[in-house]
C-alpha cells in the first residue's frame, strides 16, 4: 500500500489549508474517510487512492490530472474525473451549481461500475457530516451551501436513489437511511 500512502501525501500537500465547508475541521479529514468508506466496503486499493484525490481536480485545478495520471496510473485518473462534477475555467469560475449537478446525476446513471463505489463513499460522509452538524447547528447548516436546503436534500436524494438502483447492499442501504434521516431533521 506503499501508493496509498503517497496518494495521501500528495492529497496532504494539495489541500493544505483548506477545511470543510463552513467549518474549521481540515479538509483532509474528508479525503481520508472516503478512501476509508472505499476500503471497508471491498474497494481496490487504486480506488481508494482515487477516493483520497477525489475532489483533487475541482477544488484544486485540472493541471492536476498529469500528476495523478503519472503517479497513480490511467484508471486512477479516470476514477478521478468520474468523480468531478466540474473544474474551474481559467478565472477560477465553475458552472452554476444546478448545471453541474444535474450533469453529475446524469453521468452516475450511466457512469463506470467501478466510479459508483468512491462516488457513494463521498456522498456518504458528506451526508453524515450535514445531518451531523443538522443536529449541532439545526437548520442554519443549509446556509453552507449554494442550493439552500431544498437543493441539498433534493440532490442527496437523487444520488440515494441511483446508487439503491447501480450499487445495491449496505452502502447505499445507509446513504439512503442518511439522507432520509436528513429529510426528517430538516423538517
Amino acid at each position: 500500500m506503499k501508493a496509498l500512502s503517497e496518494a495521501f501525501d500528495l492529497a496532504a500537500t494539495l489541500h493544505h489549508g483548506q477545511t470543510r465547508k463552513g467549518t474549521s475541521i481540515p479538509y483532509i479529514s474528508h479525503l481520508m474517510a472516503v478512501s476509508s468508506l472505499v476500503l471497508e466496503h471491498g474497494g481496490d486499493e487504486e480506488q481508494a487512492i482515487a477516493g483520497l484525490l477525489h475532489d483533487t481536480l475541482e477544488d484544486c485545478g485540472p493541471e492536476h490530472a498529469t500528476v495523478i495520471q503519472a503517479g497513480f496510473g490511467d484508471r486512477v485518473l479516470r476514477i478521478v474525473q468520474s468523480c468531478t462534477d466540474g473544474v474551474p475555467d481559467e478565472s477560477g469560475a465553475k458552472p452554476d451549481w444546478k448545471t453541474r449537478k444535474e450533469a453529475y446525476i446524469e453521468h452516475l446513471r450511466e457512469g463506470p461500475q467501478e466510479t459508483l463505489l468512491v462516488s457513494a463513499c463521498d456522498k456518504l460522509h458528506n451526508a453524515r457530516a450535514i445531518l451531523m452538524d443538522l443536529r449541532t447547528i439545526g437548520p442554519d447548516v443549509f446556509k453552507r451551501f449554494k442550493a439552500g436546503k431544498d437543493g441539498t436534500l433534493w440532490y442527496y436524494s437523487c444520488l440515494s436513489a441511483i446508487f439503491l438502483a447501480r450499487l445495491p447492499g449496505a452502502l447505499s442501504d445507509e446513504l439512503a437511511r442518511t439522507v432520509q434521516q436528513m429529510k426528517v431533521e430538516a423538517g
